[in-house]
Order: structure tokens, then C-alpha cells, then sequence
């Protein structure tokens, strides 16, 4: 097995992004571990089946710190005067620092706060649809699936919103990767601008905070030294980012999916009741990031079997994993009724995604509402047409549609 050929994924072929999980199926039923190049050509050994891909998610001896990977294209993907700063995050380290980090900004996302924040995603839902409705037609992804989790997580952090498109285009530009390498220079000149750009926002809440996380923080590092300078912009950036950039992909792949299981639609426009089970569901179907998570060989390890070498970039390949028969019964049917859903989409163990409460609360709201403001809600185009991300991040590019007028607001 350690000496199979590496299996390309087809990331510039359509076909293969329009719908991947046949050849995952296939990598899935080859082996346990499989050899396989990345967007960009990386080379990455996937964790395909779900138990497997559980217990990989908890080994102390696969780690999240980028430096303890042997390929130094890993590195060189990112802006070279800025590249230490950019890995100083809880997404990116391993105990002791991850444990410090992640307790600095974890009240901020727990259940009940997440909850006391559902009037105002309900606020900012109704304020998207009301622009909508009028038309008949919308593109689900730029006027609505997007502006939503972006506008949430800039006020919860404080970004003002004459900002929000701006730290979106440099975003944009370091992390949507397609099939080739991305450019390094454009990499590196979005960098400068969010970093110059978090650097003058923190500048200015230190001078007049507000009742905000990114005031918070900077109270920690002034006033408890926990957070060094580096530490404290490194932060800001992953909570900007990872703050909206997976919604996005799990409200517009959601309501693709339901667009192409008029049944299951159907159910949840009757029942409301479904909504929680359906978005656990979106997830495990067709989950936001895609084919898994990163981890990297501390050691030389042995994964079901198969022997990895100290250095090697482990792919646990969620996507794979989540549609695994051992663990999910008839996996490739989307089922909003499904029980018993640990899906591996968030991850586990340590590393469990901070931003899971508040990413399902934006995604039930997101879509119980626009179902029901948006009768007869159907694909303008094709489902073949749709264009999706690629190079780890899933879910529409856009998401064109039309419908009938408001029933209800």
C-alpha cells in the first residue's frame, strides 16, 4: 500500500467538482489510506473511512502545526515576510499554545451566547430577503447566502461595515484556491492589505473600545499579556475568516441539495420542525470542506494498517469519511430525517470547530427562512451549470434562482 501511485484529483475537470463523491466512493472502497495529489499538486495521504478518520482527528501524534510538515510548498503558499505570523493561530497549533488560544476567545461562541444572537441573524435575514422577493429572481450566493454570515461576524467582532468588502476581496484572494497553485504575489499583496487593515481596527479599539470580541481581546493582551502582538492580528484574521467563509458554503450547498431532492424540500417546508436534522445532514451530504482536514506526521505512524512517514501531510478526508456505509446507512441518499449524524464536518476532538453553534444557528435561520419567503423556489439554470469552489472549501460559486412572490414575512 505505501507504494501505490498517488490518485490525482481532477480539480480543473467540471464534471469532478460539479459532483466529486463518486471518486471518493471509489477511493473510499480501494482502501482505508490512499496516496493523492491536492490542488496545486501537494501530495497528501487521505484517512477515507469514518472510524479511522475519528481516531486520526485525536492522535496526538498528527499535528496541526504546519512545521512539522516535510514539503516546504506548504509554507511557501503563504506571503514569505508574513508566514510565522500568519501560523500563529489556534487553527494552526498544538497544545500548550492551542489550549491558550482557543480559552481566550471560547465564551464568545458558546450555546448561550450563540443563542442570544438569534434575533439579530434573524434581523439581518429579513433585511437580505426584503431586497429579494420583490425581483422573483435572485443569486442566492452574492445577495443572500454570502452578506449574511459576513455581516454577522464583522459585528461580532466589531468591523465596521463600510470595511466588510474590502476584507472580503483579500480573503477572496488568499484563500479560494482553484486548480493550479495560487499566485504568490497576489497572496502576498492581499496579505499586506488585511494585515495593514487589522493593524489600524485594533489600533483604533484600543484607543476607543466597544462592546465587541476584537475590544476584548485587545484588553487581554494589554492588560493580561496572553496575547502578543503577532498572536493578537493572527486571531482577528481566523476569526474573520473562518467566521463566514464555511456558512457560506453550508447555506448555498444546503439549499442545492434541497433544489435537487424535491421531496426532501417538500418534507422540510411542511415540518419547520426538521430544520436542526436537516442542517446536520447538509453537512454530512455535502459539507463545506472538501476533501477533509489537514493534519501533519509528527512521528512515523501506522493508519489502519498502512504505514505514513514523519512529515507527511495526512488528509482526514471528511468528505469521504461522511459518506461511509459502515457508519451512515445508504450515505449517498440526502435524508433530513436522518438520526444519529456524527458527521466528521467540524471536525473532532481538540481541534472541534469553535464556530459550530453559530454556524448552525446562521444556517437554520438561513434556510427555514428563505423557504418560507420564497414559494416555488427553483434553479434559473441547469444543476449541470453550477460552478463550484475548489482547493479544500466546497459549495456554489453562485447559485442563480427564481420564485413567486412573498407568502409570508
Amino acid at each position: 500500500m505505501s507504494s501505490q501511485q498517488p490518485v490525482p484529483l481532477p480539480y480543473a475537470d467540471p464534471a469532478f467538482m460539479t459532483d466529486p463523491f463518486p471518486l471518493y466512493r471509489q477511493l473510499r472502497e480501494d482502501g482505508p489510506v490512499r496516496r493523492a495529489v491536492l490542488a496545486g499538486g501537494l501530495e497528501a495521504w487521505l484517512v477515507t473511512r469514518y472510524e479511522d478518520g475519528l481516531a486520526a482527528l485525536s492522535d496526538s501524534r498528527l499535528s496541526s502545526d504546519v512545521h512539522d510538515a516535510s514539503d516546504p510548498r506548504l509554507l511557501e503558499r503563504l506571503p514569505a515576510t508574513e508566514r510565522e505570523s500568519m501560523l500563529r493561530t489556534m487553527l494552526r497549533s498544538d497544545p500548550p499554545d492551542h489550549t491558550r488560544l482557543r480559552r481566550l476567545v471560547s465564551k464568545a461562541f458558546t450555546a448561550r451566547r450563540v443563542a442570544e444572537l438569534r434575533p439579530r441573524v434573524q434581523e439581518i435575514t429579513d433585511g437580505l430577503l426584503d431586497a429579494i422577493v420583490p425581483a422573483g429572481k435572485a443569486e442566492l450566493v452574492e445577495d443572500f447566502a454570502l452578506p449574511l454570515p459576513v455581516t454577522v461576524i464583522s459585528e461580532l467582532l466589531g468591523v465596521p461595515v463600510a470595511d466588510r468588502d474590502d476584507f472580503q476581496r483579500w480573503t477572496d484572494s488568499m484563500i479560494l484556491q482553484g486548480p493550479e497553485p495560487p499566485d504568490p504575489a497576489r497572496v502576498d499583496q492581499a496579505w499586506r492589505h488585511m494585515r495593514s487593515y487589522l493593524t489600524g481596527l485594533l489600533q483604533d479599539k484600543r484607543a476607543r473600545p466597544g462592546d465587541d470580541l476584537l475590544s476584548a481581546l485587545i484588553a487581554t493582551r494589554d492588560e493580561e499579556h496572553q496575547l502578543d502582538e503577532d498572536e493578537l492580528i493572527a486571531m482577528a484574521f481566523l476569526l474573520l475568516v473562518a467566521g463566514y467563509i464555511t456558512t457560506v458554503n453550508l447555506i448555498g450547498s444546503g439549499i442545492a441539495a434541497l433544489l435537487a431532492h424535491p421531496d426532501q424540500l417538500q418534507m422540510l417546508r411542511e415540518d419547520p420542525g426538521l430544520l436542526p436534522g436537516a442542517i446536520e445532514e447538509f453537512l454530512r451530504y455535502d459539507g463545506p470542506v472538501s476533501p477533509g482536514i489537514a493534519r501533519f506526521a509528527r512521528e512515523d505512524v501506522v493508519i489502519a494498517g498502512v504505514a505514513i512517514p514523519r512529515g507527511a501531510t495526512v488528509l482526514v478526508a471528511s468528505a469521504i469519511a461522511d459518506r461511509d456505509p459502515a457508519q451512515f446507512p445508504d450515505p449517498d441518499r440526502l435524508d433530513i430525517t436522518r438520526q444519529d449524524n456524527g458527521h466528521l464536518a467540524f471536525g473532532h476532538g481538540i481541534h472541534y470547530c469553535l464556530g459550530a453553534p453559530l454556524a448552525r444557528l446562521e444556517g437554520q435561520i438561513a434556510v427555514g427562512t428563505a423557504l418560507r419567503r420564497l414559494p416555488h423556489l427553483s434553479l434559473a439554470v441547469p444543476a449541470s451549470e453550477l460552478r463550484w469552489r475548489s482547493g479544500g472549501l466546497r459549495g456554489p460559486e453562485q447559485l442563480p434562482v427564481t420564485f413567486t412572490s412573498d407568502a409570508s414575512s
